[in-house]
């Protein structure tokens, strides 16, 4: 069986993402010191320079908190692991819980720090087929609500939004039933027309990853689902391919569909892809995987725009192998990833 797989569902730190947002509309916690980079506070996190990295480090996320847990509790050689997470720029997946107050809350501060949002949008009726992501919006109106908030969030702030992971790439592979198909293309299409409207805000929808079959097979639905429309196409969400096999696997389908663009999730490649174990399930939480690429928009190849962590690293795929549920911060497996990671 080929691996589609490899999406967490971010449900278990949704509460603490409206939270946050509302933190930082409220308090403007993470204001700059007026030369774009943030104050010290808790960890001590600041931004990365922003030539090679646009993208904002929320200087409270789950793994700055860890940082600073274990720096309280004297486990400095910890501290230091986690902190290669907490010092890049990971994306904020965006719950349906207020969305238009979590997307304003992350894109104020990210322009307070001089740097730009990125944001996940993964809420599409019937998502993850009933496995460990199941959910999304109750139907089409309840999406489009859901896409009207965020787009209201964002206003006229830089943000990059990777749109509906998995979402395409289940029209293909058979997972989602062909009654919702049609509503699915229209939705997406409808969101990245409503994205791409906005001021300063770019667009990339998911196409899936290196392992789950052939770009001959998803060109044409990434084209109804409004790709021509978009900045262009993300790859290897919340999965463990490597970087080369997701240049190989980009260009491809770039040739496909007019030379599109595209960003790579290097958040958790470094190892590539576990081989063991059952075969439908070692997207998640593989053992001995390791942090890639971090962050930057320096690339080398002209294709593909940005690495990018999308995934967030140290927080579970779901309940298997001995982890929480999917989205739940497992302090383990950050420090695994973060010692093998170099």
């Amino acid at each position: 069986m080929y691996d589609s797989r490899g999406v967490g569902a971010f449900a278990g730190r949704w509460a603490s993402a409206v939270a946050l947002g509302a933190a930082l509309l409220i308090t403007g916690c993470s204001s700059s010191d007026g030369k774009g980079e943030e104050p010290e506070a808790g960890a001590g996190i600041t931004q990365q320079p922003k030539e090679a990295d646009p993208f904002w480090v929320n200087p409270d996320g789950t793994a700055a908190q860890q940082v600073a847990a274990l720096e309280k509790a004297g486990k400095e050689t910890e501290a230091r692991q986690i902190r290669k997470i907490a010092e890049q720029p990971v994306a904020e997946w965006i719950s349906p819980e207020n969305p238009r107050e979590q997307t304003r809350g992350f894109t104020e501060a990210a322009d307070r720090a001089g740097r730009t949002a990125l944001l996940v949008l993964y809420n599409i009726p019937h998502r993850d087929c009933g496995q460990y992501s199941q959910g999304g919006a109750a139907d089409g109106d309840a999406y489009r609500a859901f896409v009207d908030d965020v787009a209201q969030g964002i206003g006229d702030r830089p943000a990059t939004v990777i749109l509906e992971p998995d979402a395409v790439l289940h029209l293909v592979d058979g997972c989602t039933p062909e009654e919702y198909h049609e509503e699915r293309y229209d939705l997406l299409k409808g969101a990245v027309t409503k994205l791409k409207a906005l001021k300063n805000t770019k667009v990339y929808l998911d196409a899936g990853n290196a392992g789950w079959g052939d770009p001959d097979q998803i060109f044409e639905p990434l084209r109804w689902a409004g790709v021509d429309r978009a900045d262009g196409f993300s790859v290897n969400v919340s999965n463990f391919y490597s970087t080369e096999d997701s240049i190989a696997y980009g260009k491809k389908l770039s040739a496909k569909i007019g030379g599109k663009p595209f960003v790579i999730d290097t958040s958790r490649n470094g190892n590539g892809p576990y081989t063991g174990g059952a075969a439908d399930e070692r997207w998640c939480n593989p053992p001995g995987r390791a942090l890639g690429e971090t962050p930057t928009v320096k690339t080398a190849d002209p294709l593909v725009d940005a690495y990018l962590w999308v995934k967030r690293p140290g927080e579970s795929d779901g309940e298997c192998k001995g982890g929480p549920k999917a989205g739940q911060w497992w302090p383990e497996y950050a420090l695994k990833l973060a010692r093998a990671g170099g």
